[in-house]
């Protein structure tokens, strides 16, 4: 490899760490000191209206738990700080600027009433759920469709707009997957993603790829419901003259509930009858608290042998396995390429826990 190996995690402490965060941080952290590298924790604390006041430390303290420790965050900095996007907020509008300017992103200025009137307008039973994109954005009041006196007119009144790239009619955005391989995306199905919000501050598509770049990140680890936005991602990176330092992504399966149906959520916990926390989450909100696999008596090892396993399996009938055991799998990439979505069940498949044996099954499901 050329380049320094950096990873990161970048949670939003919006409650508790779902399991599926946990494993996104594993493969992170076990990737960069596999190869030596730098492994890096961003809160992503854009979104204030779901900020949970703790759920920053909480975060941190599961990793701890787990064995996971940052080489650089906001609680140990690093060159590259802040790490927290909160205190980063000047840095998105100036690519946001940059990106107007140069005609890759425009000011919107829709109302919310108007929004609403274009999506009953153009609503079909073929299209429920009309999106701003290269269809309607020609019919809607933003930079685009306005003079440009109206425009500066708009902006020195400080009326309220958002800044949304402008995807390209009929391209084909291709890029490789870690994991998956050759991926293509059809620009014509994705929507003008809102860069910067009212407030100022910038959404996941602006945050990643300025923060990725400014950070050096050189491979980051996602779940796959991200991959309807990667088009997104890979433009931005070419229209701010970055595509060559863009990471290489992998795009990890996700975990299922047990019947199959859907993705594991943060509310199926205590419904389905184990936990998906790696410890106690109190939620300061409602009052209640979650339990996590630490309360319940797991040893961390345990824990990390279960996620490491969720998705794809080596071949070996191995039912525990060490953390350090897990720095030398060379062919992880090569494992989990052809797995399928998992579904955790509490049966079958031991892991040895100290005090206790939990049986567990994992199942892979196309």
């Amino acid at each position: 490899m050329s380049r320094e190996v950096r990873t990161r995690f970048a949670p939003s402490p919006t409650g508790g760490l779902h399991l599926g965060g946990v494993r996104t941080a594993l493969y992170s952290y076990l990737y960069a000191k596999k190869h030596k590298g730098t492994f890096v924790l961003r809160v992503e604390d854009t979104d204030q209206t779901r900020f949970v006041e703790g759920a920053e430390q909480y975060i941190i303290d599961c990793l701890a738990w787990c064995g996971i420790s940052a080489d650089e965050g906001p609680h140990t900095q690093g060159e590259y700080a802040p790490y927290r996007q909160s205190e980063r907020k000047e840095m998105y509008k100036k690519y946001a600027l940059q990106l107007v300017e140069s005609g890759h992103a425009y000011y919107a200025f829709d109302t919310p009433d108007e929004l609403e009137a274009m999506r009953e307008q153009l609503k079909t039973s073929q299209n429920p759920s009309p999106q701003y994109d290269a269809h309607t954005r020609m019919d809607m009041k933003n930079s685009l469709t306005l003079l440009k006196e109206e425009t500066e007119k708009l902006l020195a009144d400080q009326v309220s707009y958002v800044i949304r790239i402008k995807m390209p009619k009929n391209e084909t955005v291709t890029f490789t997957d870690m994991i998956r391989g050759e991926i293509k995306n059809e620009t014509n199905l994705v929507d003008d993603k809102v860069l910067l919000k009212g407030d100022g501050m910038p959404t996941y598509h602006l945050a990643v790829v300025v923060d990725d770049y400014l950070m050096k990140i050189t491979h980051a680890f996602r779940g796959e419901e991200w991959l309807p936005s990667a088009p997104v991602h890979v433009l931005l990176w070419s229209y701010l003259g970055w595509g060559d330092s863009m990471p290489q992504w992998a795009h990890l399966p996700l975990i299922l509930k047990p019947d199959g149906h859907g993705k594991l959520s943060k509310r199926d916990g205590d419904r389905l009858g184990f936990p998906v926390f790696a410890m106690d989450w109190f939620d300061p909100k409602t009052g209640e608290t979650t339990k996590g696999f630490k309360e319940l008596g797991f040893l961390p090892e345990a824990f990390i042998n279960l996620l490491a396993l969720l998705g794809w399996s080596s071949g070996e009938e191995k039912k525990f396995s060490r953390r350090k055991n897990s720095l030398h799998r060379s062919r992880w990439n090569e494992c989990i390429k052809e797995a399928p979505n998992s579904i955790l069940k509490k049966q079958n498949g031991s892991i040895m826990n100290g005090s206790r044996i939990c049986r567990w099954q994992i199942v892979r499901c196309s």
